[in-house]
């Protein structure tokens, strides 16, 4: 499993987001909407995380069979304005591939455990759970002082 915690910083629209507890990241909102666009918003990431999968997924198969492949671009458009979402998925291969290297690698980006988790749909569990001093803050006791 893995995990992911948001912390606003300082009660604004950026935020530090812990990752599986071993890496950062800041996501932030455009300017336009409140932020000061110190970051990637986070939806903007669902483009980033279809694009980096796939391109690894790509270069590990290359890896594992021996096959010449330094550069991989994979661009992605992520259309979150329609219903079903969209997205769209460019991969940039070198030239000197064969066509079977090519189909195969094409096969594999779509293997992307991302685009799958996708595909297969989420069920969300939410729970709303009150800090215990936040909570101890707006007993009647402290609220009538």
């Amino acid at each position: 499993m893995f995990t992911a915690s948001a912390t606003s910083i300082g009660g604004t629209l950026r935020h530090t987001v812990d990752v599986n507890g071993r890496h950062r990241i800041i996501t932030d909102e455009p300017e336009r909407l409140g932020g000061t666009d110190a970051g990637p918003a986070p939806h903007e990431l669902m483009a980033a995380m279809l694009a980096a999968c796939a391109s690894t997924m790509i270069v590990l198969y290359a890896q594992r069979h021996d096959w010449p492949l330094h550069d991989v671009r994979v661009d992605v458009r992520y259309d979150a304005d329609v219903t079903p979402r969209r997205a769209e998925i460019s991969v940039h291969l070198p030239e000197g591939l064969t066509p079977d290297q090519v189909e195969r690698l094409r096969r594999v980006a779509n293997t992307c455990p991302a685009r799958r988790a996708l595909e297969a749909g989420f069920t969300f569990d939410e729970q709303i759970e009150l800090d215990m001093r936040a909570a101890e803050l707006a007993t009647p006791e402290v609220l009538a002082r």
